[in-house]
């Protein structure tokens, strides 16, 4: 059982365990010691977003992986997947994110990357947290010109800037177009505006201004309502909306309609399918996805593969798949022909592509899928344990099921980052669905509350 790490890296509130300077520190010297390999130099890459303790736990980071003889390149506040492009493309041996993605401002996160910029599985976190618990540090530190170095890379986000408008086929230009983004005050709050204004777009920019304290404050991809007054205001085309570290997006249309992200991967999945572009006909999704994007992709002969809540279990996916588009609800979307990691800015730059290519609105495009109504219910609990072994809570879960037939799904979950059950029920009946969602809600508070 891992100890500190969660489903997305490890998490909490910054300067209290696990997330203070000397957690990141043990953590810094563990991530360099399982991939200090052979006899040379060793690199490892540091980015963050824009956070106020991003300060402390980076400087933290450096000086654990240094005092184990690894090198260390700091990119500053720099996009998630920008980060996994980096590590990959110097060659490093492993990427660091400091971020806490959507979470307000207080918390911080730390999550680690391989030298291919893909999330670690499960085996290697374990590997670092024994290193951390067992106290298997290594008696002999290195001294004298063994110690690690920090170097700046003073043009990455240069790098990334090419590497996005790249995945944009080159023979397109976004001229003519208005576009507004927000960028949650986050870490694509240099990069995204350049991109898309360096392939012709007129840009409107939103949640550009980092203070420390402001980043997902009512902006961003879980605000996106802030965005689409932008572009009713503005008369922009299209509107894109990332989260504070820039994994993910939400669009909008140019009547301010929100389209989330089982929309986007309708739009490309179906596209791809009559290019004969999606490999082995399938799309991976979660279990979070509505059931209208199984329908808009049968239409056009493909399928959906499901998989557990978090990108990483949909990456995994498709590496042993072989599938080459997945992703979730949320916008982590993954467009394995580009990159490695959900990325917001490559998202929409892939559904632009369709825009200009189809000569369609983005209305147009997201009327291929028409969602089911849904609801989530968050419940606070005390604990964890498994929801199978609880007999009330398995019954109850079997009569909702009963009661929508197969017009409909339900199921529990917990989050992976915070003391929440999720309570999700889906049905073409939104009063019937609201209705049993508030029945388990009030079960599981009894239950585990």
């Amino acid at each position: 059982m891992k100890r500190l790490f969660g489903t997305d890296g490890v998490r909490g509130v910054a300067n209290i365990e696990p997330m203070t300077a000397e957690t990141a520190l043990k953590l810094g010297r563990a991530i360099a010691y399982v991939f200090k390999k052979e006899p040379r130099r060793h690199r490892i890459v540091i980015g963050k977003d824009t956070r106020l303790s991003g300060y402390m736990l980076e400087s933290a980071m450096v000086a654990g992986i240094c005092s184990m003889g690894v090198d260390v390149l700091l990119v500053g506040p720099l996009p998630t997947p920008g980060i996994a492009f980096i590590t990959a493309s110097m060659r490093a041996d492993a990427g660091v994110v400091i971020s806490a993605s959507h979470n307000p401002y207080q918390d911080n996160g730390i999550k680690f990357f391989s030298r291919e910029g893909l999330k670690l599985p499960d085996e290697i976190e374990l590997q670092i947290e024994r290193f951390i618990f067992e106290n298997k540090d290594p008696s002999h530190r290195p001294t004298r010109k063994e110690v690690g170095k920090a170097y700046r890379v003073d043009d990455a986000i240069g790098r990334y800037v090419v590497f996005a408008k790249n995945t944009f086929p080159r023979e397109l230009t976004l001229e003519g177009l208005k576009i507004a983004v927000d960028c949650a005050n986050g870490a694509a709050y240099r990069v995204a505006p350049e991109v898309f204004y360096e392939l012709g777009a007129e840009v409107v920019s939103i949640g550009v201004n980092p203070d420390g304290e402001n980043i997902n404050r009512d902006c961003g991809a879980l605000y996106s309502d802030v965005l689409a007054e932008e572009v009713k205001r503005t008369g922009a085309d299209f509107g894109v909306a990332v989260d504070g570290d820039g994994d993910r997006c939400m669009l909008v249309d140019e009547k301010g309609n929100v389209i989330d992200g089982d929309h986007i991967m309708a739009i490309s999945a179906t596209a791809m399918l009559r290019e004969g572009k999606l490999n082995k006909k399938t799309l991976v999704a979660t279990v979070m996805s509505n059931s209208g994007l199984d329908e808009a992709i049968a239409r056009q002969g493909g399928k959906v593969v499901r998989t557990s809540v978090g990108d990483r279990h949909v990456v995994e996916e498709m590496i042993r798949g072989g599938y080459n588009l997945g992703g979730e609800q949320s916008g982590h979307i993954v467009f394995f022909d580009h990159t490695t990691t959900g990325d917001g800015i490559i998202t929409a730059l892939q559904v632009l592509s369709r825009m200009v290519t189809e000569e369609r609105k983005l209305s147009e495009l997201a009327s291929s899928m028409e969602s089911y109504p849904q609801v989530l219910v968050n419940v606070e609990v005390k604990q964890k344990p498994d929801l199978e072994a609880i007999p009330s809570i398995v019954n109850a879960l079997a009569g909702v099921r009963k009661k929508l037939k197969k017009k409909g799904r339900a199921f529990i979950r917990y989050s992976g980052t915070e003391p929440l059950a999720r309570i999700t029920v889906e049905g073409k009946n939104e009063d019937e669905i609201n209705s049993l969602a508030g029945e388990l809600a009030e079960l599981v508070e009894k239950e585990l509350g």
